[in-house]
């Protein structure tokens, strides 16, 4: 606690000093959320990261997100407090390879979602969050064929949403893809009154039990507005210190991962690289920066700045 309370003085200090913004996403460790400027999904902090006066924005999350901060503001520094913060959907779509897949299907659009990384941006006709996507797919006329990528769970979700039928990128999120029907249906006998509430990167299986599916915005929201007491959360499990905020008086229970899956827990390990150390390191430091090629960073602003046309 005393090494906390040192960096966070320090944190605090730097920030105002270097002019600087601290944005986090409700995945980090209790620690960060805690003293950021602001926390939320990625749409939420893509808006903010838009309209930032701040110099320098300093992006608690993973590199797509700090990518999408830079592509958002090229004259800006934007700082990564672990380089090697990753998400197993970016990392997972190379450009060579979704270039070779794009090639295959020359009629279709390209719908993004925004965990990926700029080369993948800069491919696409729209980028969209899971906050977003179906308003983006539902804007996109009938008869245009789409690419959707890369998570496969959450562009099956839209097709059964939205009718429309997409070709898919074969990737998905390794937490959410982990979590274990047999562990929700114990949880919910156990728990009988409770709401089951799923990102929709989760398997189709989860989603068709989940009373509620949406992004961590939305999965805030509804859990605010609901009378029901206690909560079978199905998304990482970081979000689960903005919800005890959001209504402390409720119950939330993170759904478990299957037992012979390689993450101990339902937390992303990425995400959970970033400390308070490395942040005051990183704003101490000025280091280490987010750095795209201009012509990317301009390509890749496009489809974003689609996707805010139709998500103001």
């Amino acid at each position: 606690m005393q090494n906390q309370d040192f960096y966070r003085t320090r944190i605090r200090k730097l920030l105002d000093e270097k002019n600087a913004i601290l944005l986090a996403h409700c995945y980090q460790e209790k620690a960060i959320q805690d003293i950021a400027d602001f926390v939320g999904d990625s749409l939420e902090l893509a808006r903010v990261a838009s309209k930032t006066t701040a110099g320098t924005i300093v992006f608690a999350g993973v590199r797509f997100m700090a990518e999408t901060a830079k592509i958002l503001n090229p004259d800006k520094r934007v700082l990564l407090p672990d380089p090697e913060a990753g998400c197993s959907l970016a990392d997972h779509c190379k450009p060579e390879d979704f270039a070779s897949f794009k090639a295959l299907f020359p009629d279709h659009m390209v719908v993004s979602y925004i965990n990926t990384g700029a080369a993948i941006k800069a491919m696409s006709d729209y980028v969209c969050t899971s906050s977003n996507a179906e308003n983006i797919i539902r804007a996109i006329p009938e008869d245009q064929p789409i690419i959707f990528a890369p998570d496969k769970n959450l562009g099956a979700y839209l097709c059964k949403v939205t009718g429309r039928e997409m070709v898919l990128w074969d990737g998905s999120c390794m937490v959410h893809e982990a979590f274990s029907l047999e562990k929700l249906i114990q949880l919910h006998r156990k728990y009988p009154q409770a709401k089951v509430v799923a990102h929709p990167e989760s398997e189709a299986a989860i989603l068709r039990i989940a009373h509620f599916i949406g992004s961590t915005a939305q999965i805030r929201e509804y859990v605010r507005t609901q009378e029901a007491e206690t909560f079978i959360i199905g998304t990482e499990a970081g979000i689960i210190h903005q919800l005890e905020n959001d209504a402390p008086h409720k119950q939330f229970i993170p759904l478990p991962p299957e037992e012979n899956n390689s993450c101990a827990c339902s937390e992303c390990a990425y995400m959970k690289l970033n400390t308070l150390e490395k942040l005051y390191r990183c704003l101490a430091d000025e280091s280490p920066e987010v750095q795209l090629e201009e012509t990317l960073l301009k390509n890749a602003l496009r489809p974003i700045e689609k996707m805010f046309k139709i998500s103001p």
